[in-house]
């Protein structure tokens, strides 16, 4: 890697972090102007005010709002998000578990897209306009169309009841413990999401390989006598496999947001359902950490997709993008 690489690459690290703070602070403030409070959902709403500013001191609700965002901000440093309001168990403890399991989730879903959406991507640029081509982008627009929670109940219908009933319908079990059973478990609600990803990655790949394959240096490599596999695999691929990068980070960010209804549908014990019940019981410390943790796991696959933007085309810097 040349010094104009390691330049690229530390601006996108500085950004990355300025980029995590931004996130950080929009997440503090906005779960300080949630209506509702924390100590009402505690005691009821029936609990007297003595008892409410009470709970409120020994939660420290009280405190100066200053003084909990360097609080806030010192436990992100450490990693420590402090206690849940409800439960009284740390945060960490409650969201680490259950943001593994969501990442799992999209790494099924990115892998099971990576491996059908980019081979058929690049096969329908081959064939383009061809029936076969046709095939390929119509069912797209069917992947784009259709919402992931009708999907998920189409699949959830299809494979766990009837002659097809062969799946389990939903729950989880850690790979640890029977890798089978988990990947059964975790087939269904990965491929619902792969059917949206993939429609996007699947067209982002066929435009890109159409111009990479229509591009000068594609032409005269095929004037050179350069064999036509040899032209696709070692000289087009890997350009029109840039925007394609794009859009395979773009979509992680999307799916450790967007997996709440299917996790709910499957009973899959993810991120997305803690901080569902977390937001029904205002538990500021588990909102911040559940919302913060899947960012930061966003601004990450960003940062990834640079890293292998200057492994594809080590041309690229920072005035590129």
């Amino acid at each position: 890697m040349n010094r104009t690489n390691q330049i690229y690459l530390l601006k996108r690290i500085v950004t990355a972090t300025v980029s995590l703070f931004i996130v950080s602070t929009a997440v503090f403030a906005i779960t300080q102007i949630l209506p509702g409070n924390a100590a009402t959902v505690i005691l009821g709403n029936e609990a007297t005010e003595e008892a409410v500013k009470e709970i409120e001191a020994q939660l420290g609700l009280n405190r100066p709002l200053w003084q909990q965002y360097i609080d806030y901000m010192i436990g992100l440093l450490t990693l420590n998000f402090g206690i849940s309001l409800t439960s009284q168990q740390p945060v960490m403890s409650m969201v680490w578990p259950r943001f593994i399991r969501t990442l799992q989730l999209a790494m099924v879903t990115m892998g099971m897209t990576v491996i059908t959406a980019i081979p058929l991507g690049v096969i329908a640029a081959k064939e383009r306009d061809s029936k076969i081509d046709y095939l390929i982008t119509t069912s797209t627009y069917l992947g784009m169309s259709v919402p992931s929670f009708v999907t998920a109940t189409l699949l959830l219908l299809v494979f766990t009841t009837g002659p097809f009933g062969f799946l389990p319908s939903g729950g989880y079990t850690p790979i640890s413990q029977n890798v089978i059973e988990w990947l059964q478990r975790i087939f269904l609600p990965a491929l619902s999401l792969t059917v949206i990803v993939m429609a996007y990655v699947l067209r982002q790949t066929r435009s890109s390989m159409i111009e990479t394959l229509e591009s000068k240096y594609i032409r005269t490599a095929r004037l050179k006598g350069v064999g036509e596999s040899k032209v696709l695999f070692n000289h087009a691929l890997r350009n029109g496999l840039l925007p394609t990068v794009t859009v395979l980070a773009i979509n992680f960010g999307w799916l450790m947001g967007a997996v709440v209804i299917v996790e709910e549908i499957f009973r899959y014990p993810g991120i997305g359902e803690l901080i569902v019940i977390a937001i029904r019981n205002r538990d500021l410390p588990v909102i911040q950490a559940g919302v913060l943790i899947p960012s930061a796991a966003f601004i990450f696959a960003n940062l990834t997709a640079d890293i292998v933007y200057t492994w594809l085309d080590p041309r690229i810097t920072m005035g590129d993008q």
